[in-house]
């Protein structure tokens, strides 16, 4: 099981296909996918990487959060996620997930928040009929009708599909396709609508209902954080000739 991403819905395009078809896709951005920490089975009971992506400004962050990222070395996440993954699949702190983690034509699981309407009418959040538009009915065109408070059982059952809040809940859609990715700017396009406003951040896995593609780079695409250079001041190994400055000219 390798680690998902995090990423940033930009809106939907369409792409034209050789034969002159179009495919409608939807536009995800890796905005600096970054391995922020990581769990093992002997520190923490289970196996999993923590991801961050976008930027926060230091002086928005908690006390706690600022010592996170310090112990981790890298900037302030907006975004943080937890991936479960396999011992083997473990990732390096510092990290930077590539949008070649993915190949096009493989099935994803794609997760996000979705838009938020406010409170809703029964037909517009659970899509019933309504009344007749004759018939004797007036002004209760759109209602939901009865809700069961007869003379048996004479109450109206928890959970029933009535009226009231629709949206911002968070929903998976499964088996979705991967169209294009796009290295260089970081875009992975995924055939389809995924749930979520523009802007919102949007996870995707590997599908738990097909097979890995023998494509899929394991354990990810990463970039390898750059290598701390050592400082000026820092005196020169031990036995090793210190370098003497050449004269011009």
């Amino acid at each position: 099981m390798r680690t998902g991403v995090i990423t940033q819905k930009l809106g939907m395009t369409r792409l034209f296909l050789e034969d002159g078809r179009h495919v409608p896709v939807t536009v995800l951005k890796l905005d600096g996918c970054q391995v922020v920490a990581r769990r093992t089975e002997e520190a923490d009971g289970y196996t999993a990487v923590q991801l961050g992506s976008g930027f926060a400004k230091t002086k928005r962050l908690t006390k706690a959060d600022r010592g996170r990222f310090a112990k981790a070395e890298v900037e302030p996440k907006k975004k943080l996620a937890e991936f479960r993954v396999d011992a083997a699949n473990l990732l390096d702190v510092g990290d930077v997930i590539q949008a070649d983690h993915f190949v096009p034509g493989q099935k994803v699981d794609v997760t996000g928040v979705t838009i938020g309407r406010g409170f809703t009418g029964a037909m517009k959040r659970w899509n019933f009929r309504g009344l007749e538009a004759t018939h004797g009915v007036s002004i209760s065109h759109r209602s939901l009708g009865g809700t069961g408070g007869r003379q048996d059982p004479g109450k109206t059952f928890k959970n029933k599909k009535m009226h009231g809040h629709y949206g911002v809940d968070r929903v998976t859609t499964q088996n979705l396709e991967i169209a294009k990715i796009d290295v260089e700017r970081g875009l992975i396009m995924v055939r389809g609508a995924v749930p979520g406003s523009k802007g919102g951040w949007v996870m995707i896995r590997d599908a738990v209902k097909a097979p890995l593609p023998k494509e899929a780079p394991v354990p990810a695409s990463v970039k390898k954080a750059a290598a701390k250079a050592a400082p000026a001041s820092e005196a020169p190994a031990s036995g090793a000739p210190a370098e003497q400055p050449q004269a011009e000219g």
